[in-house]
C-alpha cells in the first residue's frame, strides 16, 4: 500500500494514509515523499474528505473482545456510503491499463525477482514503471510510474481485501507472467495447496495469446497448474531441460536458452534461490526485446533489495577491538523455505564461520503454527538459532527440540537479545530473520555488540 501511495502521489493527487505500526523502509520512503501518515484507524479522519478511499488488505470488519470495531475508520466509511476500492483495483484502473504489465508471482522471490526485471529493464532504455514489495537499493523508492510502456509489478496471491477475496495478482492482467515457485503459504486465508494453485491458474486465464508465462521447471505445483490450461506461450527455466539453464556457482554462472550459451552473469548475490530468479527475470525481460547478454550485464551492477540480506553493521566489540568483526544482517525471510534458502546463501557466503540464526515467526501462516514442524530443517545450517516466541499459539521449544542445544526461545524480543549477546563471538555472522520491524532488534543489537 506504501507503493500504492507513492504512485498516487507521483501521479499528482494529495495523498494521506492511515496504518498501525508502521516500520522502516517503507516509512522512512512515505515521509521523504510528503506523504501524511496518521497512526492507527481512528473514525476522525472521515474529516480529511477524500475522493476515494484505497482500502489495503489488512483492514477488516473485526472487533475486539469487547465488541468494537478494530477498524472504526472502515466501519465510518461503510455507514456514510463514501467511495472506496481496493489497492489493486486502483492500480488496475488508475496505472497498469494500457502498459505492458510484466508480473511476478510465486511464494519466494518476488520482490528480489521483480527488482531484478525492472533493474534489467532500465540499463536497457526501456523506462519502466515498477511497484516492488520492498525497496530496490538500485532505485531507492519502492515504486514509480516510469515513461516506457513496461509496468514491472510483484504479484501476490494474497486476498484482495476484506469485500473482494480473489488474489491481488488477477487484477494485473499481465502481458508476462513469471510463476517463480509455488508452496503452501498464507494458512490463514487457504486451506491447502490446491486452492492456492487454483488462484494461480485464475492468473494464467488473463495473459494474452500473445503473452509470454515464464515458469519454473523444478516446481510441481506450478506443472498442475500450467496441466489446468495455458492459452500463452511457455518459457521455463530451472529445470534441466528447461529453456534457460544455469550452468555453474551462483555467483557466477553461464546461462543457457535452448541449450546453447547466451550470457555470463558475474554478480554480488549469492544462493541458488537468487540464481533461480536471475533466469526468471532474463526470460521475462526476454520477451520485451532484452536480449539475455543485455540483462546479465545489468544484473552485474544489481544492488538486491534493502532488508533482503542486507548487512546492516560489521561491529568490534569494546573488549576485544582487533579481532574480527561481528556481522548483522537484516533479511525478510519468514517462511521456513525462505529461511532455509537464506541461511544457505550466507553459508555459502561465509564458509566455516558461525552463522547465529535470529528469527520471528510473525506471519499469520507461521503464527498458525501451520509450517512449525519444518523450522529445524529451515535453520539447519545455522549454528545456533534463536526464536522470538511472543503471541505464538504454539510451543516453540516443543518445535526446535530436534536441534538440542542449538536452540534458543524467549517470549520478548529483549530476552531474544540478551540470549544472542551471551553467545556472540568475535567473527560471528548474525542474521536476523522477518516480515516486520522484529521490535527494533537490529539497532539494540548494534549496541550491545559494541558494549560486548
Amino acid at each position: 500500500m506504501g507503493g500504492v501511495a507513492a504512485l498516487a502521489r507521483e501521479a499528482g493527487h494529495k495523498v494521506t494514509g492511515c496504518d498501525a505500526g508502521v516500520y522502516p523502509p517503507m516509512s522512512d520512503q512515505l515521509r521523504a515523499l510528503g506523504i501524511e501518515l496518521t497512526e492507527g484507524y481512528d473514525a476522525a479522519q472521515m474529516a480529511l474528505a477524500p475522493d476515494v478511499y484505497v482500502i489495503g488488505n489488512v483492514v477488516s470488519r473485526a472487533r475486539n473482545a469487547r465488541g468494537e470495531p478494530k477498524y472504526p475508520l472502515m466501519e465510518a466509511i461503510l455507514d456514510s456510503g463514501a467511495p472506496y476500492t481496493s489497492g489493486p483495483q486502483w492500480l488496475a484502473e488508475h496505472v497498469l491499463c494500457g502498459r505492458h504489465v510484466l508480473a511476478v508471482a510465486g511464494t519466494h522471490g518476488k520482490t528480489t525477482t521483480t527488482a531484478m526485471l525492472a533493474w534489467i529493464l532500465e540499463c536497457a532504455g526501456l523506462a519502466p514503471g515498477f511497484l516492488v514489495g520492498g525497496v530496490p537499493r538500485n532505485f531507492s523508492v519502492s515504486a514509480r510510474l516510469g515513461q516506457g510502456a513496461p509496468f514491472v509489478i510483484e504479484a501476490d496471491e494474497y486476498d484482495t481485501a476484506f469485500f473482494d477475496k480473489r488474489s491481488k495478482f488477477v487484477h494485473y492482467r499481465p502481458r508476462t507472467a513469471v510463476l517463480n515457485n509455488l508452496e503452501f503459504d498464507h494458512a490463514d486465508i487457504f486451506d491447502d495447496l490446491a486452492a492456492i494453485e487454483r488462484q494461480f491458474h485464475h492468473l494464467l486465464r488473463t495473459v494474452p495469446p500473445s503473452g509470454r508465462v515464464v515458469v519454473n521447471g523444478l516446481e510441481e505445483s506450478l506443472a498442475r497448474v500450467l496441466q489446468a490450461g495455458c492459452w500463452s506461450e511457455v518459457r521455463s527455466f530451472g529445470a534441466a531441460v528447461s529453456d534457460y539453464v544455469a550452468l555453474g556457482p551462483p555467483e557466477q554462472f553461464t546461462v543457457q536458452q535452448h541449450g546453447r550459451p547466451v550470457a555470463q552473469v558475474q554478480w554480488a548475490l549469492s544462493g541458488v534461490h537468487n540464481q533461480l530468479n536471475a533466469l526468471a527475470a532474463i526470460a521475462a525481460a526476454e520477451h520485451v526485446g532484452v536480449t539475455p547478454a543485455q540483462s546479465a550485464a545489468a544484473l552485474a551492477r544489481f544492488e538486491n533489495v534493502k532488508r533482503r540480506m542486507e548487512c546492516t553493521a560489521q561491529i568490534h566489540t569494546a573488549s576485544q577491538p582487533q579481532a574480527p568483526a561481528i556481522s548483522v544482517y537484516d533479511d525478510f525471510a519468514h517462511h521456513p523455505t525462505a529461511i532455509r534458502t537464506t541461511v544457505n546463501g550466507l553459508r555459502r557466503r561465509v564458509g566455516a564461520a558461525r552463522i547465529l540464526a535470529v528469527f520471528e515467526p510473525r506471519s499469520n501462516t507461521m503464527k498458525l503454527g501451520a509450517m512449525k514442524a519444518q523450522l529445524p530443517w529451515s535453520l539447519e545450517e545455522a549454528d545456533l538459532a534463536f526464536c522470538h516466541s511472543g503471541s505464538l499459539g504454539w510451543d516453540a521449544v516443543q518445535a526446535l527440540a530436534p536441534m538440542g542445544a542449538r536452540a534458543h526461545v524467549a517470549d520478548t524480543v529483549d530476552a531474544v537479545l540478551a540470549q544472542v549477546l551471551a553467545c556472540a563471538q568475535p567473527g560471528d555472522h548474525i542474521l536476523c530473520m522477518s516480515n516486520g520491524g522484529f521490535g527494533g532488534i537490529q539497532a539494540k543489537l548494534h549496541a550491545g555488540l559494541a558494549a560486548l
